[in-house]
């Protein structure tokens, strides 16, 4: 893209790409893109290979294999038994509510704050802004504390315990809580700038709340609701240490993340099996930004600017 700039007794040609420009993205591009595919090709490397030579002899002796996957997956491999399947499940069971739930909530409070005004709105926006700074390793022990044993103000019971030993629900609710102030902020920009015209239109029409929130704003926003959606989803999925808190270890709840963490440090010399359940860990977020990255840039820029 390109604009002239006319300049008295000459014509400028002012630039915004280049064959240089270009060159170095390229370049960037590869470089950033070598150790993937260094963990793809040990991956699907046989074990003595993998012992004798590094990666990059792929090139020139290519002896591949996918049974490293298949024992990875469903064999385990590591000196124990049972493979990644169950932690993948977990995985997904986790990052797919986990997303989906602060993604809504966050939609109808960005709403009701930038719409349905009522005394305080603005405080509650700035408190809800405010609570970002607050360190999620902070509040990690409390939130546990209160979810085996409730919160108790003197003799009497506030909050009772949540028996949720063995379930989901703590990382869900972990990830929502620690997701929606940013959700929120970032949604509200967006929807706080959509226009009055038509929200006052609606309104006429005798819509409610919530027929516009579904019929309109939920449509309007999907650019920033889909950007907002790779991210979390991102760090849900390659998330460790609320998983590990809430979660624990065992196969029935516990992600790819903790198991991965386990083997690594437990059996560290089986690379080409460590690699291929690394690379594992790759595919599924790589699907979801694919997928979903024709709303990434506008969903970025979603809010940024008025107009």
């Amino acid at each position: 893209m390109s604009e002239a700039v006319v300049r008295p007794g000459k014509a400028v040609r002012k630039s915004f790409s280049s064959p240089l420009g270009s060159v170095f993205v390229i370049a960037v591009t590869v470089l950033w893109t070598i150790p993937t595919f260094g963990l793809l090709a040990t991956s699907l490397r046989p074990k003595q290979d993998v012992t004798d030579s590094g990666w990059w002899e792929v090139f020139a002796h290519p002896n591949l294999i996918l049974s490293n996957y298949h024992t990875v997956l469903f064999e385990g491999g590591f000196g124990v038994s049972g493979g990644l399947m169950p932690y993948l499940v977990n995985s997904l069971a986790i990052s797919i509510p986990a997303t989906v739930f602060p993604l809504l909530i966050a939609a109808m409070a960005a709403y009701a704050l930038a719409w349905v005004r009522f005394r305080g709105s603005d405080t509650v926006f700035f408190v809800i802004f405010a609570l970002q700074v607050v360190p999620l390793q902070m509040a990690l022990i409390p939130l546990l504390q209160l979810f085996s044993g409730g919160a108790h103000l003197g003799g009497m019971t506030v909050i009772p315990a949540f028996d949720l030993h063995g379930t989901y629900a703590p990382v869900w609710l972990a990830h929502t809580m620690f997701a929606l102030p940013l959700a929120t902020f970032l949604l509200h920009n967006f929807i706080s700038q959509l226009p009055r015209d038509l929200m006052e239109a609606a309104v006429v029409d005798g819509a409610s709340h919530f027929t516009i929130f579904r019929a309109i704003v939920l449509p309007l926003c999907t650019p920033a609701l889909a950007s907002f959606a790779i991210f979390e989803f991102l760090w849900v999925w390659n998330d460790l240490l609320v998983a590990l808190t809430f979660a624990g270890g065992t196969p029935e709840v516990a992600p790819m993340t903790v198991r991965l963490a386990q083997l690594s440090g437990s059996f560290g010399g089986r690379w080409e099996l460590l690699t291929a359940g690394a690379f594992l860990s790759l595919i599924v977020p790589l699907l979801v930004f694919f997928g979903l990255q024709r709303y990434f840039v506008k969903g970025l820029l979603a809010g940024s600017v008025k107009g």
